[in-house]
């Protein structure tokens, strides 16, 4: 069992902290910046114990060194870590072991080539791979790997909640919904995004489930998507790989 805390960082991150509940120890995902951290710890009285890191770059790990100059804690990341702070390595199929908790490393490249995935306990800590209603941008990868790892994301228990490193939900439905804007499910979920975000609450965590209705990275496989891509770039588009490769692109200009 554990317990999840948002922080807020920068202007859209989210550093997800961690907690066993009834023990003062935590354990933070991606910071960025360490200052809001040790803010967090102090207001809860709670000691880090370990950091997790999903991929390399500054605003997920910006905030390492900070952290380790007050607490000496085991960094957990890739083999293919390229920010050199992490010191516990993970292929995918590896089970970390932090603390209480058992997480199942998943590689998950695309954004970057390093990116990987926590998932464990009913939750995935995805990083910049996968957002609620959208994807990563193609930084270091191609189109074909960043649709894979969004498959074996998709293939995962529909109950699975997700936490993934940005407030980008309102804006991905807005884009999900130019492409097929009858989709009930997500006319309701932004309504329902927009009422948390009024309250200045966040979007996340999603699940998986929901994903599954309204992402369109995770539908290319659907008429409607296809349909609308064909339309948009006036071209016929055979196989999902195909559609999600000029979903992306659409998105990249939206």
């Amino acid at each position: 069992m554990l317990s999840i805390t948002p922080i807020s960082a920068f202007h859209d991150n989210y550093i997800w902290m961690i907690n066993h509940p009834g023990s003062h120890y935590a354990w933070v995902v991606d910071p960025g910046d360490h200052r809001p951290v040790l803010k967090t710890l102090e207001a809860k009285g709670w000691e880090l114990k370990g950091i997790l890191l999903t991929h390399h770059h500054t605003d997920h790990c910006g905030g390492i060194l900070g952290l380790l100059e007050h607490f000496p804690v085991p960094v957990y990341g890739s083999y293919r870590d390229e920010s050199g702070l992490a010191d516990r390595l993970f292929q995918g199929g590896n089970t970390a072991h932090i603390g209480p908790f058992h997480f199942l490393v998943l590689e998950i490249p695309g954004h970057t080539l390093d990116h990987i995935a926590f998932y464990g306990h009913g939750v995935l800590f995805c990083g910049d791979t996968l957002f609620s209603s959208g994807c990563g941008r193609i930084f270091e990868g191609t189109a074909p790997q960043m649709f894979n790892s969004l498959n074996q994301l998709r293939s995962l228990d529909d109950n699975t909640q997700v936490y993934c490193g940005h407030e980008y939900t309102e804006h991905n439905l807005k884009f999900a919904l130019a492409l097929e804007p009858e989709n009930a499910d997500a006319k309701q979920y932004l309504r329902n995004v927009q009422l948390l975000r009024s309250r200045h609450h966040p979007s996340l965590p999603s699940t998986l489930g929901l994903e599954k209705k309204v992402n369109p990275f995770f539908r290319c496989d659907q008429p409607t998507i296809r349909e609308s891509a064909e339309r948009h770039y006036s071209q016929k588009l055979l196989q999902p790989i195909d559609v999600f490769a000029k979903v992306r692109d659409w998105k990249d200009h939206f």
